[in-house]
């Protein structure tokens, strides 16, 4: 029997155009990703194509899968993405594990200062409670350790 490349993902799909979202088989479970494509241009250069993170979300419950979510957001959030990613999961993740998943992105993600406002996120509470029984122990005592303080976005 062949081992697959990879313990949590079974498939992906990246950067597909918005208009897109309707080949997302339905039922899809895992992460998605929302984004905006942008072209940044500097004086004598050709343009680059940028993609910045707006939203990063899940979906784990069968004909909710990430197909309707992006449909949602389509009507929710017009003007404000242009792409997404898709991150299906095997069928043997349970929701608590995406959800997991999720809030680590979330949680990675939530002091950038380029962040959209669309995907402020408070801490992954699982996550805090993880560190602090982290620094119980002792782990990696004396290091430095600074947490920055949340940044309005960009616009």
């Amino acid at each position: 029997m062949p081992v697959a490349p990879l313990r949590l993902v079974r498939r992906c799909f990246e950067f597909a155009p918005q208009k897109d979202f309707l080949k997302v088989p339905r039922g899809t479970r895992g992460i998605y990703v929302l984004y905006r494509k942008r072209r940044s241009r500097t004086k004598g250069e050709t343009a680059k194509i940028r993609y910045d993170v707006v939203y990063i979300g899940l979906a784990s419950e069968g004909a909710l899968g990430i197909r309707r979510r992006l449909r949602a957001h389509s009507r929710q959030k017009i003007g404000q993405w242009t792409h997404f990613s898709v991150y299906e999961v095997w069928d043997n993740i349970r929701h608590d594990e995406i959800v997991e998943l999720e809030g680590l992105f979330r949680h990675i993600y939530r002091f950038d200062s380029h962040a959209n406002k669309l995907n402020l996120a408070k801490a992954y509470r699982e996550l805090g409670r993880v560190r602090r029984e982290t620094a119980a122990e002792g782990w990696m005592e004396g290091a430095a350790r600074e947490l920055p303080r949340r940044v309005s976005p960009q616009r």
